[in-house]
């Protein structure tokens, strides 16, 4: 399967509408994304596209792939603003996982407010653990330049991406051998 610019803009419109989904802490994420090929196909074929079904593993592939150049872009806009960034799904996933940490911790009060946990912790002082400060700095400081930093995250995004590709690819086969084996007990009956 090639991924059109269409059937990737119904991807992230897609994906981006199920984001509250699969961040539930308990979701089976195998399911979610079959819901996603589902919702993608109907787009393609309301669009015109009946000769192309895209499968599951492949939208999750191709949305983690879309996650790194979104988190590189993300980075970019951070350091040299959001005019610098000239890729095109960068502004509708930036409205959608872009949300700052004030702001998520804002919704998750929100939603406990009347809930017993919202009241238990409301009811309770709570120290916060902040983390303990550096002793003084020497001259030569131990943290690493940020160009490492940043080819470290390229090389874990890489390695989450050959993971992912392994792992359709071990579904892949899987399916071929259900296959054989269906045509195999066909051929005996």
């Amino acid at each position: 399967f090639i991924w059109t610019l269409q059937a990737t803009w119904h991807l992230v419109n897609t994906r981006l509408e199920m984001d509250p989904a699969f961040d539930q802490p308990v979701c089976k994420k195998k399911k979610l994304w079959e819901m996603v090929a589902e919702k993608v196909n109907a787009k393609l074929r309301e669009c015109g596209v009946t000769d192309v079904t895209v499968k599951a593993y492949e939208c999750d592939l191709k949305w983690r792939n879309m996650l790194a150049t979104y988190r590189k872009n993300s980075e970019r806009a951070r350091r040299l603003g959001v005019a610098s960034v000239h890729w095109e799904f960068f502004k509708a996933m930036h409205e959608v996982l872009g949300k700052s940490r004030e702001e998520l911790e804002a919704q998750r009060r929100v939603k406990l407010c009347g809930t017993k946990v919202g009241k238990a912790m409301a009811s309770k002082r709570f120290t916060p653990i902040l983390p303990t400060p550096p002793a003084m700095a020497a001259p030569c400081s131990a943290r690493p330049p940020q160009d490492v930093l940043q080819l470290y995250m390229e090389l874990q995004e890489r390695k989450m991406n050959m993971w992912a590709q392994q792992k359709a690819l071990e579904e892949r086969k899987i399916e071929a051998i259900n296959n054989l084996a269906q045509a195999i007990f066909s051929l005996a009956q």
